[in-house]
């Protein structure tokens, strides 16, 4: 059912004529009568009957005349709140990692409530591979997700993604154990070839990191534990259950060393995702500048 075709009937509904009615719309009698009539064809009904020397509406016609009015109104209230020019209102669905969410989003939703009252930010904590699943789906507006420079995501082609902030890592390490000199990642891995090495128990990209660096040290690595939360890799990791990435600059847990990790170095690289042609909606858009700006200020 095309609006136009409804416009035509609300308009004639109003007016009384397909004179007035083109006239008020810009457009010719005949074609007033083909938009009434294809209308009646799509509705299965007729909605103009024949009065004197002029048309008058049915009863259907008059019926969803009414519904016109109303479906018209809800489309233009629809255009107004999509358009890039309208202020940002609404919910916006965001599913991220909890770096990033902790440290970039929600110093934002805080002064969201101020400046912008009427927009809502709804947030689900998940790894990268979980929220791209949520925005494929349609459960998510905004992703905030992250790779490693040695585990590179997969580029998506119905997604835009915008680069927000990139921290080294490293290796953590018990902080009782004997640890090399040499300063390169491979020679500080081969170091700990004979250790049980941990693992995120959500994200691939950790395993492949680990996996990479112990190849250029002639090594196949014994990854046994996993686990997602960084607090919790630190306490497996002072309890002596094993070695495992971690940011450089975090504050550690006693009994945890961290280690540089160089040549190559680790770096994660953090990205904020949408979909193509929905990342220019008024409240995402907004929320996404808010978040690189926020990112500018480091994590």
């Amino acid at each position: 059912m095309e609006t136009r075709r409804l416009q035509m009937l609300a308009e004639l509904a109003r007016r009384g004529s397909m004179r007035a009615v083109a006239e008020a719309t810009g457009t010719t009698t005949s074609t007033v009568s083909q938009q009434v009539a294809a209308l009646a064809q799509d509705m299965g009904t007729a909605l103009i009957e024949p009065h004197g020397r002029k048309v008058r509406l049915t009863p259907a016609g008059r019926r969803l005349a009414e519904h016109a009015v109303t479906i018209l109104a809800a489309v233009e209230a629809a255009q107004r709140d999509l358009s890039p020019d309208a202020p940002p209102t609404g919910t916006v669905r965001v599913a991220g990692f909890a770096t990033a969410i902790r440290a970039q989003l929600l110093p934002i939703i805080s002064g969201l409530s101020t400046s912008h009252p009427e927009l809502s930010i709804l947030v689900r904590e998940h790894e990268p591979a979980e929220a791209l699943h949520l925005l494929a789906n349609d459960d998510a507006d905004l992703a905030l997700t992250y790779d490693y420079n040695l585990a590179p995501a997969e580029p998506d082609p119905a997604v835009t993604i915008t680069p927000l902030w990139t921290a080294p890592w490293g290796l953590g390490i018990p902080d009782r154990v004997a640890r090399p000199s040499a300063p390169g990642a491979p020679e500080v891995f081969r170091w700990f070839r004979t250790a049980d090495w941990i693992g995120n128990s959500r994200n691939t990209g950790d395993e492949t990191v680990i996996r990479t660096l112990a190849s250029m040290a002639g090594f196949t690595p014994r990854l046994t534990h996993q686990a997602d939360n960084l607090n919790l890799v630190q306490g497996m990791i002072a309890a002596g259950m094993g070695v495992g990435l971690l940011p450089m600059g975090t504050t550690t847990l006693p009994g945890v060393h961290l280690m540089p990790l160089t040549a190559p170095d680790v770096v994660l690289r953090a990205f904020a995702v949408a979909r193509r042609g929905r990342d220019s909606w008024p409240p995402l858009a907004l929320l996404t500048d808010l978040i690189i700006r926020q990112s500018a200020q480091g994590v």
